[in-house]
């Protein structure tokens, strides 16, 4: 039941001989653990093509056939490195191979629409930064159908827009008109949020008057001009896309005045309509220009016409026969999706081209090869107990886009999977408080087979992305190193309640095939007692875990003691007891049965992870020797795990004799607030909900004020959630002030409060007055929407790098090749599998 059998079949082609070549054959679907037992094949790739295009054309049955030798590749590059996800080629043509194949799944209308060609990945790769102005042809004449099919063109090319690029739109007539009026004679950075803005303004446009293409011209090379000087923009490629219904005239005068003879700015010219009468001029244009021309004369045909520019922007590229090496920033992947949530990923990809003399100059881009990379077996790589508690290593891509940070939160709530709609755009600045003096960076090199070198902290370039540390102030002055046998430590280790950080990396289980299927500490125990030689292991902090499980073996005695003793006083109230070390170990002994939701694999921000130490671990690291830290959310203590409601039974016994007409809060953080109402009876009535800013506003005389930061907040009247800016403050205790009072406001009044530290602890005790004195004056907040911030924060520059590469023209480009007529079919490369042997090879 569990085995697909599907029987693939295409067209057959003819060999060099004249005979039939059949490429169909058996494909054999079977759940793999790896790939979370989606069926798969691990022996064949499969190739998919979009509904819209033919599948039976000869360029792909051609493209399917030549590249049906990637197999054994994949297939060798899967049995070196079995951590390996997808593996790919996206055609130019079109076609996607994949491995291992699997059995794609048309959507509810019955389509299959992926492309490859409009992935972030394979545009990146194949192309260089650009800027892009693109002119909308607004006139009278292009009402109706001609306008809808303008502006799916629009939309369809900031799809091949990604962050490196930047753009800006005019639509035009008798006079220009900014589809942004804001923005007048600027770029923006083509990242979701703008190019979302500008589609929503798409909307607004209409068709009415005389096309004056003349001006809209004059304006394009202006700005494209006057931006790149001011050093801002990707300082690569320049275009101006222009869409219309026809042209009058070439303009050859304006393309004198700006464009000749260097041609900087290609031209690409998008004929809307089925007519041709100006189909000459527009060609012109395009062919004068290093650009190309295309007609389009339905929806149906606008994705594939648009993709064309793809292809002249990549010729550079080619000809200087550049293997430009992308990383994209981290996406999810649903069809990997877990227990544990959906899995993060990123993608390493680069260019495949023919090397044939004979078509150098046309520059011939094959496609894009690539390979997937989930994010955590890259901080298997990052040795977390070097960094410290609070110590912890993030990654960013050159726009500042975070990779890989343990404040990245991409679902709404953990483990569901509803995602956010920019969590592939978090910048580094919305989870990170800039502060110059404490921050260092460490050095980090990613190669293509995801290799690390780690040296000391400075500031290092990874293909685009870079690798941040941040660390405690003063880490590192001290280390602490003791001495044990191995037989002593593998002795303690052994014990059943002992356990390892299941994804910190003691040893390198994955190097080979015998070693893969075993766990960290079965790793270890075989290390050290010489049965595994070829094991490649951290032995400094084999030797602290072994150091580490002696020293806190007398501890289990202890707590088989108070378990024996349990019965005697069942009031005690503890559920779980245990204990974790700066190694990764942890020790967990339980006083009732065994079902419990903490300290589980599924309880993420409790245990010891890739990227961060567990919360408890770091709340505890926080205070002085000798004081308890008490957490609500996760009903725990440090230390020992109790019921919240066997604590709250202690707390109210001991306050009752002061209860007089106040409330009563306990604090077990100044995030998390409880609180309770007393009467003058000495009657306790629990509140369901308390507003958290009035709260706040009490403590705030006690608490420094330090962070400013956005948050989502949903809008539960919608299916989809919508994101928007809300700042406020955020407190950090001040230790030294022991106790204060103050008043807080509630709606129309206010009261009193007294606000102390309970000693040995994080806990606040809040007492307020029960009476409500009325304000004087109205409390009413205007809120005045402001337009022009909203127009600075689209014009606003986020600290960003280039890519180091740049290919935006060549001298022995082949610009003839401008449209209208078909271009040469490539012929199988020779240096194809060479090539993606290199890429791959780990």
């Amino acid at each position: 039941n569990d085995i697909i059998l599907i029987i693939t079949s295409i067209t057959p082609m003819l060999d060099e001989e004249g005979n039939y070549l059949e490429l169909g054959k058996e494909f054999i679907l079977v759940p793999n653990d790896h790939f979370n037992n989606l069926p798969v094949n691990i022996s064949l790739s499969d190739v998919q093509v979009p509904t819209n295009m033919y599948n039976k054309d000869p360029a792909i049955v051609n493209g399917v056939y030549w590249s049906e030798s990637l197999n054994k590749v994949f297939v060798d590059n899967f049995d070196r490195d079995p951590s390996l996800i997808w593996q790919y080629f996206g055609s130019a043509k079109g076609f996607f191979r994949q491995y291992p194949g699997i059995k794609w799944e048309p959507d509810e209308n019955g389509v299959i629409a992926f492309d490859c060609r409009n992935r972030k990945w394979y545009i990146q790769a194949a192309t260089s930064p650009k800027d892009v102005v693109i002119l909308v042809d607004v006139s009278g004449s292009m009402k109706g159908l001609r306008l809808t099919i303008a502006k799916q063109t629009v939309s369809s090319i900031l799809d091949t827009l990604g962050d490196d690029d930047f753009f800006n739109i005019i639509a035009y007539n008798e006079e220009l008109h900014y589809v942004e009026p804001c923005l007048n004679g600027t770029l923006v950075q083509a990242d979701r949020t703008n190019k979302e803005h500008f589609r929503e303004h798409l909307d607004k446009l209409f068709a009415k008057g005389i096309g004056m293409l003349d001006i809209a011209l004059n304006e394009a090379f202006n700005m494209l001009n006057e931006f790149n000087h001011t050093g801002q923009g990707s300082i690569c490629s320049q275009a101006i896309m222009l869409i219309t219904d026809g042209a009058v005239d070439t303009y050859d005068t304006i393309f004198a005045k700006y464009n000749w003879p260097d041609r900087k700015v290609r031209i690409f010219t998008y004929l809307i309509g089925r007519e041709a009468a100006f189909a000459d001029n527009l060609k012109w244009m395009a062919c004068a220009n290093k650009g190309f021309f295309t007609q389009i004369s339905t929806l149906a045909d606008v994705q594939e016409n648009v993709m064309e520019y793809l292809h002249v922007l990549s010729r550079p590229k080619v000809i200087d026969q550049e293997h430009d090496v992308v990383w994209t920033e981290a996406y999810i992947d649903s069809t990997l999706a877990d227990d544990q949530g959906l899995v993060l990923m990123t993608t390493v990809a680069m260019p495949v081209f023919s090397k044939q003399n004979e078509t150098r100059s046309k520059g011939i881009l094959l496609g894009v090869v690539g390979t997937d990379v989930p994010v955590k077996e890259l901080l298997k790589a990052i040795p977390k107990y070097k960094l410290g508690i609070h110590g912890y290593a993030f990654a960013i891509t050159n726009n500042g886009y975070i990779l890989t940070h343990p404040e990245l939160r991409p679902l709404y709530e953990e483990g569901k999977k509803r995602r956010k709609p920019n969590y592939s755009s978090v910048d580094l600045s919305e989870v990170e408080w800039e502060d110059r003096d404490d921050f260092e960076m460490l050095e980090m090199k990613i190669f293509l087979n995801v290799c690390f070198c780690v040296t000391d902290f400075k500031v290092c370039s990874i293909s685009l992305h870079s690798l941040g540390v941040a660390l405690s102030r003063g880490h590192g002055k001290y280390f602490f190193r003791g001495n044990v046998t191995v037989e002593e430590g593998l002795h303690d280790l052994e014990h059943p309640d002992v356990s390892l950080a299941d994804e910190w990396s003691y040893c390198n289980t994955d190097l080979h095939p015998e070693h893969r299927q075993m766990t960290q500490l079965e790793a270890i125990k075989r290390y050290l007692t010489g049965k595994e030689p070829l094991l490649q292991c951290d032995k400094e902090l084999i030797q602290e875990v072994l150091f580490d499980a002696v020293v806190s073996a007398p501890i289990e005695a202890y707590w088989t003691s108070l378990a024996l003793n349990k019965s005697e006083n069942s009031d005690k109230g503890v559920e779980v007891a245990f204990l974790g070390t700066r190694t990764g170990l942890s020790r967990i002994n339980l006083f009732v049965g065994p079902e419990q939701d903490f300290l589980t694999a599924e309880d993420k921000e409790n245990i010891f992870n890739a990227d961060h130490f567990p919360l408890w671990y770091r709340r505890a690291a926080e205070q002085i020797p000798g004081s308890f830290v008490y957490s609500i959310p996760f009903s725990t203590a440090v230390g020992i795990q109790m019921k919240l409601e066997f604590f709250q039974r202690k707390f109210w016994t001991a306050s009752r004799q002061v209860c007089f007409k106040w409330k009563f809060f306990l604090s077990l953080n100044p995030q998390h607030l409880s609180n309770h109402i007393v009467d003058p009876q000495l009657h306790c009535h629990k509140i369901a909900l308390l507003i958290l800013f009035r709260i706040l506003c009490a403590v705030l005389p006690m608490l420094t004020s330090r962070y400013v930061f956005a948050v989502p907040i949903a809008q539960r009247l919608k299916q989809t959630l919508e994101p928007c800016d809300t700042e406020y403050p955020a407190f950090v205790s001040e230790r030294t002030i022991k106790e204060t009072t103050g008043n807080i406001a509630c709606d129309d009044c206010f009261k009193s409060f007294v606000i102390q530290q309970i000693p040995s602890s994080n806990l606040f005790m809040v007492v307020v007055d029960n009476e409500c004195f009325l304000f004087r004056g109205s409390l009413l907040n205007y809120v005045v929407h402001n337009e022009s911030l909203k127009c600075e924060r689209l014009k606003s520059q986020k600290i960003r790098r280039r890519p180091e590469s740049c290919h935006g023209f060549h001298p022995e480009e082949n610009a003839r090749e401008c449209g209208g007529v078909p271009g040469l079919s490539a012929k199988p490369p020779f240096v194809l599998l060479p090539l993606l042997l290199t890429i791959f090879s780990r």
